[in-house]
């Protein structure tokens, strides 16, 4: 298993003539670099909850995600790096063929439990799985305080202090809330969910902040979710392969393709002042683009 490569990060600045036009500057923060498939901000959110299974002395750790979940094939790759075995518990019946999620999920010895769909609202956990007191349980997404706490350290890796705005995706809120605490009182942070109508996702960000956090500036653009998790168009396709082509930056369809969209609108529409400076976290997870035909995207 490939070593975690931290050095790789970079701060890419980005030049379009739109940024010149709007006089706001925009720079993405690399941490999709650090690892082919524990990328971005996967590492970050399960750090602690690594360090906190194996000084208990757990032997195993599971999780739950669906069929295409970067959290899942980050969870089995890090259990491999850090020797401890993976359970993933996965959203819906057992399919004829596993998506190339789950499948390199395996390839990394993940052990594979499905669940139906109400059962997983639930969070049941199946029977099948013996000796549950062994194991140690980290929510969907590294939902929680231990992956908050690692996300505050993304912004470790760049001069935060030279930001008047970062910017990030939005799936359980655990990264935005580290992004958060991080920042400074001066900095607005914006989140683009990249869910359909879930607005409980304030709630669970909430949750997460203390009360420094609580009265930092903040919000969350419900706006560029393409009709919900994982749903695309051939708009935001167009869009991914115009920025690579640009730019030489890769996103994915479920997450970053979404955020890079939204945040380039909201510019051409002034939602930022002029002299702004931004800082787009790349929070990596492009194995999730497999799944669209071939030749859909041109990286």
């Amino acid at each position: 298993m490939r070593p975690l490569s931290f050095e790789s990060i970079t701060v890419d600045e980005i030049d379009l003539p739109l940024l010149h036009e709007k006089k706001v500057r925009c720079a993405v923060l690399r941490i999709d670099k650090i690892h082919p498939i524990i990328s971005g901000n996967k590492w970050f959110k399960l750090k602690y909850y690594l360090d906190e299974a194996k000084s208990t002395g757990k032997k195993c750790i599971a999780t739950f995600g669906g069929a295409y979940s970067n959290h899942i094939i980050a969870t089995a790759a890090a259990g491999e790096l850090s020797n401890l075995q993976t359970i993933g518990i996965i959203r819906g019946d057992r399919p004829m063929t596993l998506s190339s999620t789950l499948e390199q999920a395996t390839r990394h010895g993940m052990n594979l439990f499905f669940l139906s769909r109400e059962q997983y609202s639930k969070k049941t956990v199946p029977a099948e799985i013996k000796d549950q007191e062994q194991i140690y349980f980290i929510n969907e997404g590294g939902y929680g305080g231990m992956g908050a706490k690692g996300a505050t350290e993304i912004l470790n890796y760049c001069h935060k202090e030279n930001y008047s705005h970062l910017a990030c995706a939005v799936g359980t809120s655990t990264m935005m809330s580290g992004l958060i605490t991080a920042s400074t009182p001066l900095q607005e942070i914006i989140g683009v969910p990249v869910l359909k109508d879930r607005t409980d996702v304030e709630k669970a960000l909430f949750v997460l902040l203390g009360r420094e956090g609580k009265i930092k500036k903040f919000r969350m653009i419900h706006d560029y979710h393409f009709g919900g998790y994982a749903k695309c168009n051939q708009e935001l396709i167009s869009f991914m392969n115009d920025l690579y082509q640009n730019t030489a930056i890769p996103t994915d369809f479920v997450y970053t393709g979404k955020l890079f969209f939204g945040i380039f609108d909201l510019i051409r529409n002034n939602f930022f002042p002029e002299g702004s400076r931004l800082l787009v976290v790349h929070s990596g997870g492009l194995q999730g683009n497999r799944s669209l035909p071939r030749g859909s995207l041109i990286f």
